[in-house]
């Protein structure tokens, strides 16, 4: 039997990433959201102070799923366009 070490540490790091239950509250509102979010728009949906959302997010950001744009002093959130297959598939079943 052979073990492929790379690609069972990739699944884990992004199980990691998706496993908290504020980053996967985060990630649905994302799937769901018409436009990017604001990360002042999850601090008052979550009633968690900006420190901590900003932490949740660069998770989210360090595993590959979400992206950001800045417009002035704010910067926006949204999933990324270009996640790979394997990994939307994942979300979807997650997040259906």
């Amino acid at each position: 039997m052979t073990l492929d070490q790379t690609w069972a540490a990739d699944q884990a790091s992004l199980l990691r990433a998706i496993a908290d239950p504020t980053r996967l509250a985060m990630l649905a509102a994302l799937q769901k959201a018409v436009q990017p979010i604001c990360i002042c728009d999850f601090t008052g949906a979550f009633g968690l102070t900006q420190p901590t959302i900003s932490h949740h997010i660069a998770k989210l950001r360090a595993a590959g799923l979400v992206e950001s744009e800045r417009s002035g002093i704010w910067v926006y959130y949204r999933l990324r366009r270009d996640l790979p297959g394997r990994v939307s598939r994942v979300l979807e079943a997650l997040l259906g």
